[in-house]
């Protein structure tokens, strides 16, 4: 008889246990998300259904179902199932249950080891392990939510294959809500709760990709809620701060996005940070936020302040970087310093006046000048005749024609006076009067 009880799970479920416990997928195809390694023909799909499981390290942020998915692989290829926390157990735990595993294996049972938070033991404890993974005594299962680059000794690695596990998107945990409550027999379906579907996205949003979150508030909520309902005031309670109303998919995220950039484009600092704090609150994704502040640097403030765009792509990998909330403050900092910039659309004025152009006018030929004499026959054709290269010139300023001879003198970019670009307009000015004397120079 084996020490360890890997048989179903009874089929009477105890209610008394969290939901979180209850809703772990019994299927692979209940597992929400992660479609990139158990999709159709993935390769860690193909390993369990063909129950040729090999060691593997699942990295991923927390509630992404690394250990509901550790259950689904030992339930599936038929073997034991050792949990192991990191945290509670040493060197002299490690080797009983190897001791417990390597007999196991002369019986002719494979066990799988699974070790959660695997980056908090130390080398030699991680050490401790290599023996029996190589002798196939286990296949070991370690769960982390750090970089296992950093955190797991090589040897191991070099046995195991990382799979990283994505944390889940709003629909994604929505869904799982929904199963919960329509679910008799684990989730709350007996309880027939009615949610309005707003309630059910601020619960998704605020648990940020972390299923077991989700699970947690919603029962909490239903708990604090009325019979056959679930209320506001409860989800409010439950995840302890106001349900903002906020519709990532609808009107409300681009009334929010606007108010942000007006507010920059206005030079109102206090007023983006508000929106901003809004859009934050609400649960945006800080990368499309990143993204709209990027947008702002080039078409309201461009040269008049070419800081700006650094200040928001630094913002973007500074969020990307660190994440919730500590990212959140790169992104005031970028909305506070594009607030105070000088303003100018000056080089959006300019796209925009040129693609009319282009759209507008024939698609000419470019001019031979500016062409490259790749092959003899090029040249003979006479493709670069004519090109004047700047470096040979006076200030690196020639009188030779670069747009198309039906555009020849057409002005698209007309600086504003304001911050870097009145001294770019300067330049510019410098520079058109330089290239007519060299035309003159070139006629006569």
């Amino acid at each position: 008889m084996s020490l360890f009880d890997t048989s179903p799970p009874p089929e009477k479920v105890d209610k008394k246990r969290p939901l979180a416990d209850r809703m772990r997928p019994a299927t692979l195809d209940e597992l929400a998300g992660q479609e990139h390694v158990l999709g159709p023909g993935k390769p860690l799909r193909q390993q369990i259904e063909r129950d040729a499981m090999t060691s593997v390290i699942l990295w991923g942020p927390p509630g992404v179902g690394k250990t509901s998915l550790a259950r689904l692989i030992a339930r599936l290829s038929h073997c034991e199932f050792i949990p192991f926390s990191a945290v509670l157990s040493g060197i002299k735990e490690i080797k009983a249950v190897m001791a417990d595993a390597e007999r196991l294996r002369r019986m002719g049972l494979r066990t799988i080891l699974f070790i959660d938070e695997i980056h908090r033991f130390n080398k030699a404890q991680q050490d401790a392990f290599l023996p029996y993974v190589e002798r196939g005594d286990i296949i070991l299962i370690g769960a982390t939510t750090e970089n296992p680059s950093f955190e797991v000794i090589s040897a191991l690695l070099s046995r195991s294959r990382v799979y990283m596990l994505r944390a889940l998107t709003v629909p994604e945990i929505v869904g799982l809500l929904e199963r919960a409550l329509a679910d008799s027999e684990r989730g709350l379906g007996e309880l027939e709760i009615a949610a309005r579907p707003e309630l059910l996205d601020q619960i998704a949003i605020f648990s940020n990709g972390d299923a077991r979150t989700a699970y947690n508030t919603l029962e909490a909520a239903v708990a604090a809620s009325p019979p056959h309902e679930l209320a506001e005031a409860a989800v409010q309670d439950a995840i302890q701060r106001k349900v903002l109303l906020y519709d990532k998919a609808g009107e409300e995220h681009f009334n929010l996005i606007s108010a942000l950039h007006k507010s920059v484009r206005s030079s109102d600092a206090d007023a983006a940070l508000y929106w901003l704090a809004r859009m934050l609150e609400a649960g945006e994704d800080r990368l499309y936020i990143a993204r709209r502040l990027m947008r702002m640097a080039s078409e309201d403030i461009g040269l008049a302040d070419p800081r700006a765009l650094e200040q928001a792509v630094a913002a973007m990998q500074a969020v990307h970087f660190l994440g919730i909330p500590e990212g959140d403050l790169a992104l005031a900092q970028a909305a506070i310093y594009l607030s105070a910039a000088p303003k100018s659309d000056a080089a959006y004025r300019a796209m925009g006046a040129i693609q009319d152009d282009v759209q507008a006018t024939m698609a000419e030929p470019v001019p031979m000048q500016l062409r490259n004499a790749v092959t003899p026959s090029m040249k003979a054709w006479g493709y670069g005749e004519g090109y004047q290269h700047a470096h040979k010139f006076e200030d690196a300023v020639t009188g030779m024609e670069c747009l198309p001879p039906s555009l020849v003198g057409r002005r698209y970019y007309f600086p504003t006076d304001r911050g870097v670009e009145k001294r770019i307009a300067e330049r510019l000015d410098e520079l058109r009067k330089a290239k007519d004397a060299a035309q003159e120079k070139d006629s006569a």
